[in-house]
């Protein structure tokens, strides 16, 4: 029960960090009570097709900007967006009714061994509401905090969204995060109580959280039981009602949407296919695209020809044409994939347009340096960082090199679990073997050398290479980022958390009790002390961590490479030193010829002499020699779990 929101930074002692929350004013949503509808149909109807054969193009001019939906379903981990999801394909008639329907939507292997969903992923379903034809376009998101992300874009091609709340758990952190995400996008929002079957349930509880928390009215509540299907066609219906069209929005300041005006298409994900090319997932907020079209790229000012368009049922399902309002998949040519920008405007040849606003970049959170095992596989490896950074535009790639590992990149991430998926995607997609760093985070230094100010070119710098790192001698101030976290807990934790949070440099912002037995706690992180194991502690409510971890870090690396090292003719010191200062100290014993084996009994001045000429070839030895650290010492080092 645990998520971020924010970036700022420490200067020295005092905070250097402003951290915005939207605060609400008076009611977004007025209450509308859910109608009933007609039962679902499982197609779009006949006239829809080119032809009686159901393989055929959908003709998508059935389905006017004004009978179009597009809406994102968002929770925290766990609270059964996917289930849900499977249930309204189902009913749509998108998917056959079986009992292997279980998380359609998630169709990468890491989604599927996880159980999570980390790509949002859509799906345009095809629904009957009181005798009219809607087509409801639905955007699968992820619900760690690692993904958030992947949520923010995808709330760019919504009007509404769908909060789904465990009915057993209540709202959890990142419960918050999300609702405020689709706040600040002046989205409509649908509170959805699920898992209502449950032994434990109690809807009326999360009801009253709901009203406390995000000020939406106890009534408003649908609930349902995703697993089992209760109630779910009542979510359609309140689609349909509650979430408008987009030709009865101003999009970002302009005209309503309609198809008479230029087309103007927003990418907001793609994917590489080696034969096709990219694939752009795109949002028309105007106009009509259909094959044959030639499009100019905003981004690239590059032209292309339209090779396919069409939508996603969930799987590819061509069509002749996509209009305003709807969602999409288009394939244009590009082989590269610097072309595809997420956030790219498209438009007709000719037929320029003012570019949508696009996203705001993602702000890495952990940095980690990645090389391939073996330096002949550089290019193949580079070329599947590429088309992953592709489909997930959140990690940052900068080039790096180091010496015992050889070229490689610097990448940013969002989290530990983006990092380890990313990793994980990189070799069940692309058949990538790495080598990956322990994480680390980003940090800022002043400098005060007039030297270091000519060569960076600005006064202020970011590291996130741990061997960049100024000296203090030439740094007026070192700046760290801090987060802004909320923890939701029963009350019987807090004071035991509290005391994890304080021995981790954590400065209480707010605490608030959303129900009897639930407090929401705030606090402002130092993200150094929060990114790696700061969950886990978090979990097993342990608080017995000192604040000064450098000793024991210095001494564990030391331990490791000491046990990685081949032992030589003399003895190998290995220091950990924070800045000048020695602080921890490991020695790799030399070999040692038994000098005195020939010695039988006799004066033991014989024997002294013998020792110290050894002693002296010894020291001598350690003025001249050279230790190679072998390539594999590195690795057991640096990579994020040894092997101990």
């Amino acid at each position: 029960m645990w998520t971020l929101a924010g970036q700022g930074w420490w200067r020295g002692r005092a905070l250097a960090a402003w951290v915005t929350e939207a605060a609400r004013k008076g009611r977004l949503w007025p209450h509308l009570a859910p109608a009933r509808g007609t039962a679902a149909e499982s197609r779009a109807p006949d006239r829809c097709y080119s032809s009686a054969d159901r393989k055929e193009k959908i003709d998508m001019s059935c389905f006017p900007v004004e009978n179009t939906r597009n809406f994102s379903i968002i929770a925290h981990v766990d609270h059964g967006k996917s289930t849900l999801a499977d249930r309204l394909l189902e009913l749509t008639g998108a998917i056959d009714k079986t009992k292997n329907n279980k998380q359609v939507l998630d169709k990468l292997q890491v989604e599927r061994e996880r159980g999570i969903t980390v790509k949002a992923q859509t799906a345009s379903l095809f629904y009957n509401y009181e005798g009219k034809q809607y087509l409801l376009n639905l955007i699968d998101t992820p619900g760690h905090v690692d993904f958030s992300y992947e949520v923010s874009r995808s709330l760019s091609a919504c009007q509404g969204v769908l909060l789904v709340v465990d009915a057993n758990e209540g709202i959890q952190a990142q419960t918050v995060a999300n609702f405020f995400l689709a706040f600040e996008a002046q989205l409509s929002i649908i509170p959805v109580i699920n898992k209502i079957d449950l032994k434990n349930a109690d809807p009326e509880r999360v009801e009253k959280q709901i009203e406390k928390v995000f000020d939406i009215p106890g009534d408003e509540c649908i609930k349902i039981s995703a697993k089992l299907g209760t109630n779910v066609e009542s979510v359609l219906d309140a689609v349909i009602k509650r979430i408008p069209s987009i030709c009865s929005l101003l999009i970002f300041n302009s005209p309503k949407a309609h198809c008479r005006n230029p087309l103007r298409a927003l990418v907001f994900d793609s994917t590489f296919d080696q034969y096709r090319g990219v694939i752009a997932n795109v949002a028309l907020f105007d106009g009509v695209v259909s094959k044959g079209d030639k499009i100019v790229s905003a981004h690239t000012q590059k032209t292309y020809e339209v090779n396919e368009v069409g939508v996603l049922n969930p799987n590819e399902q061509p069509t002749h044409k996509l209009y305003a309002g709807q969602v999409g998949y288009l394939i244009a040519g590009m082989k590269d994939v610097t072309e595809a920008q997420i956030g790219d405007t498209l438009y007709l040849h000719k037929q320029p347009v003012e570019p949508l606003p696009g996203f705001k970049s993602a702000k890495p959170m952990v940095f980690a340096g990645m090389y391939p095992v073996d330096q002949s596989e550089y290019n193949n490896l580079k070329s599947a960082i590429e088309k992953l950074t592709l489909n997930d535009s959140s990690v940052v790639v900068h080039r790096d090199s180091s010496l015992a590992l050889g070229a490689g990149w610097r990448l940013g991430f969002l989290g530990l679990l983006h990092m380890e998926v990313f990793n994980q995607r990189l070799e069940q997609e692309y058949n990538a073997s790495v080598i990956l760093t322990t994480p680390t985070v980003p940090y800022k230094a002043v400098l005060s050398s007039a030297k270091l100010i000519k060569e960076y070119r600005e006064k202020e710098i970011t590291i996130i290479n741990p061997a960049q790192f100024p000296d203090k001698s030439k740094v007026t101030e070192y700046l760290e980022p801090v987060v802004l976290g909320t923890i939701i807990t029963p009350d019987e934790y807090t004071g035991k958390i509290m005391m994890l949070c304080q021995a981790r440099r954590a400065v209480q912002k707010n605490m608030m009790y959303i129900d009897q037995n639930r407090v929401m706690l705030k606090y402002l992180f130092p993200l150094n002390e929060i990114v790696v194991d700061f969950y886990d502690s978090l979990k097993s409510l342990s608080s017995g961590y000192a604040r000064d971890k450098a000793y024991s870090i210095g001494k564990a690396i030391c331990e490791r490479l000491k046990d990685s090292l081949p032992r030589q003719l003399f003895e190998i010191a290995i220091q950990a030193a924070l800045g000048s200062k020695i602080i921890a100290r490991e020695t790799v014993k030399a070999y040692r010829k038994n000098v005195l084996a020939k010695c039988y009994g006799g004066d033991i001045t014989r024997k002294m002499k013998l020792l110290k000429r050894q002693a002296e070839g010894k020291k001598k030895l350690r003025k001249v020699g050279n230790v190679e650290v072998p390539k594999d010492a590195f690795i057991k080092v640096l990579k994020t779990q040894s092997d101990k």
